[in-house]
């Protein structure tokens, strides 16, 4: 553990992906993490707003600290989500760290000009994802000065 992690402000977890098994992987590997309190999933672009929103069912959601965002899923893709939370005055201060399976120089480019803060290309090994996804947290959650939220809304 880093010397810098005081146990202060767990993070609160996103994650938006339609792959089962690779949601699995990001979500096993996340929970593992003693500063990573929560992970949520949800499996399209539109449950993705719904949620960030509190909208039905998620109205008594926690906002997350962090999005994780896929680019490929259905009803609504990750580059529309990304547009409409980054528009989104009570939204737009969430990290959003953009997890794909592409590297399309147009999906980066994309991704960056609708202001994600990250941009990760998952690699096809499992055993890779893993080492990924524990990197990353340990970015996120410890290194990284994320805004702190107050514990109630005024």
């Amino acid at each position: 553990m880093p010397p810098n992690y005081n146990g202060e402000h767990p993070l609160k977890i996103l994650l938006v992906e339609d792959n089962d098994d690779h949601a699995l992987i990001v979500m096993r590997n996340l929970k593992k993490e003693s500063f990573v309190s929560k992970v949520e999933r949800v499996t399209d672009g539109v449950q993705a707003l719904q949620y960030l929103r509190g909208i039905a069912p998620y109205e008594s959601r926690e906002e997350p600290d962090i999005i994780l965002l896929d680019l490929k899923l259905p009803r609504l893709d990750g580059h529309e989500v990304l547009s409409e939370v980054k528009d989104d005055a009570k939204l737009r201060k969430i990290p959003i760290i953009v997890l794909t399976t592409s590297d399309a120089e147009t999906d980066k480019l994309k991704a960056y000009d609708l202001h994600a803060n990250s941009y990760l290309v998952k690699p096809l090994q499992a055993d890779e994802l893993k080492k990924m996804v524990e990197s990353m947290a340990t970015y996120w959650g410890i290194w990284n000065r994320n805004i702190k939220k107050p514990d109630v809304a005024p």
